[in-house]
This record gives C-alpha cells, sequence and structure tokens, in this order.
C-alpha cells in the first residue's frame, strides 16, 4: 500500500489494444511519406544505389521528372527548341538525370543511417509523446516542401536534395520511438508475435503510399507529396491529443480518483517516487553498446538487412533478364518475397516466444536461407513455373525477412528492457536506434555490391548473398551457445 499500481487488468488490456493500433497507424504514415519519390521519379532503369524504401513494384510508373516528350503532345502556345525535353523537370532534363536522382536519393539514405545514431539518445530524455508529435510533424513539413517546388517553379537540385536530407533526418524520430512506446506496453512472454504482426505497418506503408502518390503523378506530381505529407502531419496531432507513453503515465490519474487517495498521496509514497525516478536515468551511447546481444545483434541485422534489401532492388531486375518477363509483372512477382516477409515476421516472433531463444531462431533461419538462396538461382536457370516459383520467393522472403523483422522489434524491446538495466526503461529507443541505425549501413551497401558485382554474372551476386547471410549467422554463435547451454539446464534460460 501507498505505492503506484498498475491499471486494473481490463483497463489495461484496453490501452494495449489502442497503443499497438496506434503505433501501427503512426509508423504507417512514415513509410507512406517516404515512398512518394520513388513513384515520381522512378523509371525501369536501376541506379547504383537506391532509397532504401523503394519497392520495384513500382516499375509500372512512368517517371514524371524525366520523360519521352516525343509521346507527350505539346501545347500549341509552347515555344520550345528542344523537342526530347520540353516536357522534362529541370534540373532533371540532362542526360545525366540518373545520376542526379542518385544525389536526392544518397542525401535521404546518408542522412537516416547517421541520424538513427543519435536518435534513440534524444527519445530517451524527451517525452516520447513530444518526439514523436514533432518529428511526425517536420517529416510533413519537409515531404511538402518538397512537392510545392512544383507549385513554386523550383529547378534547384540543391533545394530538391536539402528536403531529403532533412527529412531523413526527422524520419528517425519514429523507429526508436514507436518501438519504445510498444516496449513499454507489452511483456516478453508474447512479445515476438505481436510485433511480428505489427511490424506489417511497413508494408502497408509502401502500399498506400504507392496508391497515394500515384493517383497524383500523371497530373501534378508535387500533389504526390504533399498529401503524404498532411496525412503524417496529422497523425502527429493525433500523437499529441492521443499517446500514453507507457503504463507509468496512467498511474497518476487512476492513483488520484482512488478511494484511498489520502493514504495513495501520503509523504512516504512521493519520497519514494521522487528517488525512484532520480535514479531512472536515461542511458549513454557506449552504455547501450554495452548491454549483452547489442553489438551481436546490430552486426547480424547489417548483414541481414544487405541480403533483404539487396533482394528489394535487384530481384524484380533478376526475374525481368533470366525469365523474360516484362518489368511490370516481373515487379508484381517480386511482392511475394515482401508478402513471404511479413509471414517470416510472424513466424519468428511465435516460435522465439515459445522457445525462449531469439537468438537461436534468428540462427536457424538464416542457415536455412543460405541454400535456397543457391536454389532460387538454379532454379530460374534450369527450369521456370510461375506457381512453383511463387512459393519459392514466398519461402525465400519469409526466411530472409524473419529474422530482420524479429531483430528490428521484438529483440530491440527484449535488450533495450535487459535485466543490467535494473528496472530502467530509459534505454529502449537508444538500444532500437542503435541496431536499426546499424542495419541502415548494410541496407545501402547490398544495392551498391550488388550493382558494381552483377555485370561479372548473377551467380556471384548470389555467392556475395551466401556469404552475407553465413556472416549473420556467425555473429549470433555465442549468443546461440548461450541459449542452448540455458535449455540445457546450464544456466537460466534468458530472451534475448
Amino acid at each position: 500500500m501507498g505505492t503506484p499500481r498498475d491499471p486494473p487488468g481490463q483497463s489495461l488490456r484496453m490501452y494495449r489494444g489502442f497503443i499497438l493500433i496506434l503505433t501501427f497507424f503512426f509508423y504507417t504514415a512514415y513509410h507512406l511519406s517516404r515512398k512518394p519519390i520513388s513513384i515520381v521519379k522512378n523509371s525501369v532503369i536501376l541506379f547504383l544505389v537506391k532509397e532504401v524504401f523503394f519497392s520495384f513494384s513500382d516499375l509500372k510508373f512512368q517517371s514524371q521528372l524525366h520523360r519521352n516528350c516525343s509521346f507527350v503532345i505539346r501545347p500549341t502556345d509552347l515555344n520550345i527548341t528542344d523537342n526530347d525535353t520540353w516536357c522534362d523537370w529541370a534540373p532533371f532534363d540532362q542526360d545525366n538525370y540518373q545520376n542526379l536522382f542518385g544525389y536526392i536519393d544518397n542525401c535521404f539514405l546518408v542522412a537516416y543511417a547517421i541520424g538513427m545514431f543519435f536518435s534513440g539518445m534524444f527519445g530517451e530524455r524527451l517525452p516520447l509523446r513530444y518526439y514523436l508529435t514533432s518529428g511526425m510533424l517536420l517529416s510533413g513539413l519537409f515531404t511538402s516542401l518538397f512537392g510545392l517546388g512544383f507549385y513554386w517553379n523550383i529547378h534547384s537540385l540543391w533545394y530538391y536534395c536539402l528536403m531529403q536530407a532533412l527529412n531523413g533526418l526527422v524520419q528517425t524520430t519514429g523507429w526508436p520511438a514507436v518501438v519504445a512506446c510498444v516496449g513499454n506496453w507489452f511483456g516478453k512472454g508474447k512479445r515476438g508475435f505481436i510485433m511480428g504482426v505489427w511490424n506489417s505497418h511497413t508494408s502497408v506503408g509502401n502500399i498506400l503510399g504507392s496508391l497515394i502518390a500515384g493517383a497524383f503523378v500523371s497530373s501534378a506530381w508535387g500533389m504526390s507529396f504533399i498529401v503524404p505529407g498532411i496525412i503524417i502531419a496529422a497523425m502527429g496531432i493525433i500523437c499529441f491529443f492521443f499517446l500514453v507513453e507507457s503504463k507509468l503515465s496512467l498511474r497518476e490519474p487512476l492513483l488520484r480518483n482512488s478511494a484511498n487517495n489520502e493514504e495513495i498521496f501520503n509523504n512516504h509514497t512521493s519520497a519514494v517516487v521522487e528517488a525512484v525516478e532520480e535514479q531512472a536515468e536515461a542511458i549513454s551511447f557506449c552504455g547501450a553498446l554495452r548491454i549483452p546481444g547489442v553489438v551481436e545483434f546490430s552486426l547480424c541485422l547489417l548483414f541481414a538487412k544487405l541480403v533483404s534489401y539487396t533482394f528489394l532492388y535487384w530481384l524484380p531486375l533478376y526475374i525481368a533478364n533470366v525469365a523474360n518477363f516484362d518489368a511490370k509483372s516481373a515487379g508484381d512477382m517480386s511482392t511475394l518475397f515482401d508478402v513471404g516477409g511479413i509471414l517470416g515476421g510472424i513466424l519468428a516472433g511465435v516460435v522465439s516466444d515459445y522457445t525462449g531463444g531469439r537468438a537461436t531462431t534468428c540462427c536457424v533461419m538464416l542457415i536455412v536461407a543460405a541454400p535456397m538462396f543457391n536454389l532460387l538461382f538454379l532454379y530460374l536457370s534450369l527450369s521456370f513455373s510461375p506457381s512453383s516459383f511463387s512459393v519459392m520467393l514466398l519461402v525465400c522472403g519469409a526466411l530472409v525477412n524473419g529474422p530482420y523483422a524479429l531483430i528490428t522489434t521484438a529483440v530491440s524491446a527484449d535488450l533495450g528492457t535487459h535485466e543490467c538495466l535494473r528496472g530502467n526503461a530509459k534505454a529502449l529507443s537508444t538500444v532500437t536506434a542503435i541496431i536499426d541505425g546499424t542495419g541502415s549501413i548494410g541496407a545501402a551497401i547490398g544495392p551498391l555490391l550488388a550493382g558494381l558485382i552483377s555485370p561479372t554474372g548473377w551467380n556471384n551476386v548470389f555467392y556475395m548473398l551466401i556469404s552475407a547471410d553465413v556472416l549473420a549467422c556467425l555473429l549470433l554463435c555465442r549468443l546461440v551457445f548461450k541459449e542452448v547451454r540455458g535449455w540445457c539446464g546450464y544456466t537460466t534460460r534468458q530472451r534475448g
């Protein structure tokens, strides 16, 4: 008595469901606002380094910044001297437009990767509600400003690069904050399954972003950015008014309505609560690295994301070249890899919840994935059946993206609440940012390496993927050994 109590069971379940749905829509909005750039500038030519969240299913859209003007009806009152580029948007009307698109992509990618390492530390020291709100509002602003360049008739490359870089920085507020928020509400028992289902917001956001941007891209491409910018800004306002960061945020109002108000809020209780709050200091970057498992899982995610995003960017082109599919059909078939990833994330969460072995679950899926890569290459090279190949894509997507989804969600939440922190929950955002930031490096390196290696033969690309997959497994060996010993009774079994 005299100490803060958790909300009643029914109320707690209601709030948990509400927070899960709310954060799902929040991060859906983040991905939704990242998608327009790939729709507006897209063409069937693959760049060496593409934006991290670009999907090849968008190959059906024509670039609105650099088009084939000979097929566009020219206004009769337009006085032009170049029939080939009159309808293009400067500065992307030059022959080096592919390089310019790459600069824009790199501005977002580099800013996102660097900013992610610092974002978590800010998230630990600021209220998550304010942090997410400001991030979504600023992301909406910079996304809309990019689109307003169409209406303001801006033709400066630096303007669009600056908007992308600033957007990349503020986009880093999303993932560490939403994972920390969900981690605050859900214990380790079913965290893997719940976060596996919840993690589908990435695909939902990409789909919605493609549909919204595609609805405006042919008439006024600026609206392809402005509408998603308004949506994510609106979600930021909803976040400010409705997000409850943790169960601790509910205790004070519940206690104030208690019949034992005087007893609960006595001087002794206030002193205890203040002492606990003073001890709960936000963890430092180096302190987060010292948490057992953070370094291993971070480096494992680097190679896991390298494999995942190489498939994301190059799989449609591989299918088109080897199976002689047109770009749209190859892009549509490649989305089965993403569907398998959703199923793999849920499966990995369920298995790791049941066994208590996060590292072992990831390692087993990665081990099985390695021969699947070789089988995928040989199968397409020797014979092709759309139905059976579709099944292979689903299985391969599950094996590749399952560990990736598990590490970025349940594992990050587990490590952010590790027992060595002694109840200090102010490590979730920092740990999540370190893990995802390291993974983002792999997401950038993978497509780049594939672009450099592919001219020597597709078999060498698959050898690179298998090597990265094996390295990801090796990095988890110590944690797998520890979990196996726990199952054998040598040590106390611990998740993560």
